[in-house]
């Protein structure tokens, strides 16, 4: 997993509520259990909208989606936070997200940030024209036009997302004890 600490450039405003997962990635396109290739199925009932931010150029590269409330909610697919990455989205603005989601965002690398609605809508308009910058270090979204929201984060999970840990690397981060805790198995206990 990519260590994030800051998430710059343009954004998807989506403004949306309750986009579920079956609208991040149909279900048709979970017969896959590689992480490639899946943001060419994302948001696909979207983008078959003509003038859809999708397919728009203006938000080409977009690293950001600005979304409504509830976002992520429906079925427990991992497979919606994989279309995500693969479309190049690392952070994902919202007034909630489902907590499936969230933690599936979590573990695969996206920062999920919780605002007020007032602040997602002001975040929306500004996505239209200029670029957003998400701080995830000092815990604050900012705009060109110095609106600065602060965020909540769960300490661990700012640790783990800064540090580019995900379950099996704080595993090998702990490699040295897991290897005294096996030799010492090993000698007190040769029959194991």
């Amino acid at each position: 997993m990519d260590a994030v600490k800051q998430v710059e450039g343009r954004a998807f405003p989506l403004a949306l509520k309750n986009i579920d997962t079956d609208v991040i990635i149909p279900a048709h396109y979970l017969k896959t259990i590689t992480r490639t290739g899946l943001g060419k199925g994302a948001f696909e009932t979207i983008r078959a909208q003509p003038g859809n931010v999708f397919d728009d150029p203006e938000y080409a590269g977009a690293k950001i989606i600005v979304a409504g409330d509830n976002f992520g909610c429906g079925s427990s697919r991992e497979h919606a936070a994989w279309a995500l990455l693969d479309m190049g989205v690392t952070a994902v603005i919202a007034p909630s997200f489902s907590d499936i989601f969230s933690g599936n965002a979590f573990k695969n690398g996206i920062v999920t940030v919780v605002l007020p609605q007032e602040a997602v809508d002001r975040l929306v308009e500004v996505a239209k024209t200029d670029p957003i910058t998400v701080d995830l270090e000092h815990q604050v979204v900012t705009t060109p036009f110095q609106d600065r929201f602060a965020f909540e984060i769960d300490p661990f999970r700012k640790h783990c997302l800064m540090n580019g840990l995900d379950e099996v690397g704080m595993t090998m981060a702990r490699d040295n004890a897991i290897s005294a805790f096996e030799a010492r198995m090993k000698a007190d206990r040769p029959w194991l």
